[in-house]
């Protein structure tokens, strides 16, 4: 379901343990209440994606979503 609205564009860093994704992703001003923007559902669903990808170590994927940074140990 699409929201109507004024539609932006964010920045989102998703974390896992070893990788760090930074994803553009787009959320919506909602008329009926323009006091916050929200996701959408297929948004939410992304993130999620992205998420367990990330958890799984799944670089090639996650480099056709967004940037994906690598930690590293401690000194």
């Amino acid at each position: 379901m699409r929201l109507t609205g004024e539609r932006i564009k964010r920045t989102r860093l998703i974390q896992s343990e070893n990788y760090v994704v930074a994803v553009e992703v787009e959320m919506v001003v909602p008329v009926d209440d323009p006091s916050e923007p929200c996701y959408e559902s297929e948004t939410i669903q992304l993130l999620r994606d992205i998420k367990d990808h990330a958890d799984r170590g799944d670089v090639e994927w996650l480099r056709g979503r967004g940037k994906v940074y690598a930690a590293v140990g401690a000194a």
